[in-house]
């Protein structure tokens, strides 16, 4: 790690281990055309996640297809504790910070669960402005917990806000087409073309055994962070991560064309991303110099 945070918006991407609001305090106003925030959900529990791998072994303890024998590898164990004593007083910092950061075509992404996103829309109609309002994105998904006792939560909630809502950046078509649901009822030249994204993304998590998998606890999928960048953001535009974890956002940047910072207090994370993104400058924050260096 380099001594000093000393990134500028025209500057190489970077990946910076420390505080957000400590990191972003350095940056110019309207610096950034994207914001994407995935903070931690307010859960009250340990989040963790484990990669595993098997390997062929003669001898190994485990039986596998066919009588082939195998031995498990456990990988790194990444956890954080998603528990806050006042979780608006950690969050809303963080929101002004975004706002003042963004260019005046800029777009902020918040990505959050149904515990706090109620509480989210109301914060950010009165910092944005209910005009800034875009949409409220429901990322669904199948995976997880099945309740008997309620309906099983299974989507995420992304509300996004943009800084001029008479000038913001977005552009529909260079986003991703999806299959229609039901292509019998459209012209083949409709079908062949896909249809346009709506307000609700069906969208796998991360694959266990997919090549995107880096065993990080909170990893989101390319796919839906793809759509993100693609609809609000030009190549060479510059996008930022509060909470980068596992650097999908850096990752999806890099592979359109746009340049990024992405910030994370957790060394664990910063390896991550370090591994994920070999071309990132990786910079440490004067305030954890001490402590991670």
């Amino acid at each position: 790690m380099t001594e000093a945070f000393a990134w500028l918006p025209e500057g190489p991407d970077t990946i910076v281990l420390g505080d957000n609001l400590a990191v972003t305090a350095l940056l110019p106003d309207g610096c950034i055309r994207l914001i994407y925030l995935d903070p931690p959900f307010n859960t009250g529990r340990t989040q963790s996640r484990q990669s595993i791998t098997t390997t062929r072994n003669a001898d190994g303890a485990r039986q596998g297809f066919q009588g082939a024998s195998y031995d498990t590898v456990k990988g790194t164990l990444f956890r954080y504790d998603d528990r806050f004593e006042d979780y608006w007083a950690f969050l809303e910092p963080r929101l002004i910070e975004a706002w003042r950061l963004l260019d005046d075509r800029g777009t902020l992404y918040l990505h959050l669960d149904y515990r706090e996103a109620h509480y989210a829309k109301v914060a950010l109609d009165a910092l944005f402005g209910r005009d800034s309002f875009l949409n409220e994105l429901i990322w669904a998904y199948d995976y997880g917990a099945k309740s008997t006792k309620r309906w099983p939560s299974k989507h995420d909630t992304i509300l996004v806000y943009v800084k001029n809502p008479a000038n913001y950046y977005f552009d529909s078509e260079a986003v991703d087409r999806e299959p229609y649901m039901a292509p019998g009822l459209v012209t083949p030249e409709k079908v062949a073309r896909g249809k346009l994204p709506t307000d609700v993304w069906w969208h796998t998590i991360v694959s266990t055994n997919g090549r995107e998998r880096t065993g990080y606890a909170t990893q989101k999928p390319e796919g839906v962070l793809r759509r993100i960048v693609q609809a609000s953001s030009a190549p060479g535009d510059r996008v930022l991560d509060f909470f980068a974890g596992s650097g999908t956002t850096g990752a999806v940047a890099q592979a359109l064309g746009r340049r990024y910072l992405l910030v994370d207090e957790s060394p664990a994370a910063v390896a991550v991303m370090r591994a994920r993104l070999p071309d990132a400058v990786v910079v440490s924050h004067p305030s954890l110099r001490s402590s991670h260096d």
